[in-house]
């Protein structure tokens, strides 16, 4: 999307309508230097604006990202691309997603996971000093309770995100 555009429609059509931009804002709820951002293109408005916007100058949403009145040839082919450019400009995507679930599963389950980590090394140190095998058993449990967390830690991070398949298939051949 080119914020630049959208931001000289938007300036164009509060132009159309006579409007300040602190009129503007004093209308839909938001101060002027609000508006001076969505029409310099430093910000999009968010969605509810978009339509508070698009009802107030009689354009659709559609027409306000593409920053230009559209012909009706030109509504579909922009809507779509408007659509796949808001899904690809979303705030998280899948991965965003599980990696910020599974950084938030390490840092509540940090405690538990250093303690439980103190003793398998305890456990490797004194089998190391009396008996060899008790510290290959250490070393067999270490892989094991690492497997066993990280399953712990994906499970976590999957059950907490919206499962998009064509987004989450999207960000696996990236």
């Amino acid at each position: 999307m080119d914020m630049i555009k959208i931001g000289r429609f938007l300036a164009q059509l509060r132009r159309e309508c006579d409007l300040t931009q602190e009129q503007l804002g004093e209308e839909i709820g938001v101060t002027n230097k609000t508006i001076s951002r969505w029409e310099n293109g430093n910000y999009l408005p968010p969605v509810e604006m978009l339509q508070i916007l698009s009802e107030k100058y009689g354009v659709s949403i559609n027409e306000i990202l593409s920053g230009e009145r559209l012909s009706e040839e030109k509504f579909k082919e922009k809507a779509e691309e408007n659509i796949a450019l808001a899904l690809d400009n979303s705030i998280f995507t899948a991965k965003e997603k599980k990696d910020y679930f599974e950084k938030k599963w390490r840092k509540d389950h940090c405690v538990e996971m250093i303690f439980e980590m103190l003793i398998l090394i305890a456990l490797a140190v004194v089998g190391a000093i009396f008996m060899k095998e008790l510290c290959i058993l250490a070393s067999l449990i270490c892989i094991a309770w690492s497997w066993w967390i990280n399953n712990r830690m994906e499970a976590y991070a999957e059950s907490h995100i919206e499962t998009n398949p064509d987004k989450i298939d999207k960000d696996k051949k990236q």
